[in-house]
């Protein structure tokens, strides 16, 4: 958490988590825990945290747990409601990994990929084996 009139590479005021944009998809760590705890104390996130948080659930986890608090389901069902929503982000998360490391080996192979056949190893004299 930075306060958002600092400067850019300014003075932050704790560290809940890293966002790498440089690899594909990008990689995206957060203590749910710390940022849930800033939420319920007024912190006000910019558009882009607001979508960081949002993609790995925790306005979600904040939503269901202020449902919570207004008595509309228990503790348990929040829980469960949001362990539902996590496993089958992550399963989406895992095939966008899947597809992107298959395009990028594609994109190295030049999209051949079927195995070469290997060329006949040259004896020392620099002669190639005789055909049998």
């Amino acid at each position: 958490m930075a306060d958002a009139r600092a400067p850019r590479d300014g003075k932050f005021i704790q560290k809940i988590g890293t966002y790498n944009p440089v690899t594909e998809p990008a990689v995206i760590q957060i203590d749910r825990q710390k940022a849930l705890e800033w939420l319920h104390k007024g912190a006000q996130p910019t558009d882009t945290v607001r979508k960081i948080l949002s993609t790995k659930g925790v306005l979600y986890l904040k939503h269901l747990l202020r449902g919570v608090s207004l008595g509309l389901f228990d503790q348990a069902a929040a829980m469960e409601k949001f362990q539902a929503w996590h496993s089958e982000h992550e399963a989406t998360e895992a095939k966008k990994r899947e597809e992107a490391r298959k395009a990028r080996f594609k994109q190295r192979s030049g999209g051949n990929y079927q195995r070469r056949p290997m060329a006949p190893r040259r004896q020392e004299g620099g002669e190639a084996p005789a055909a049998e």
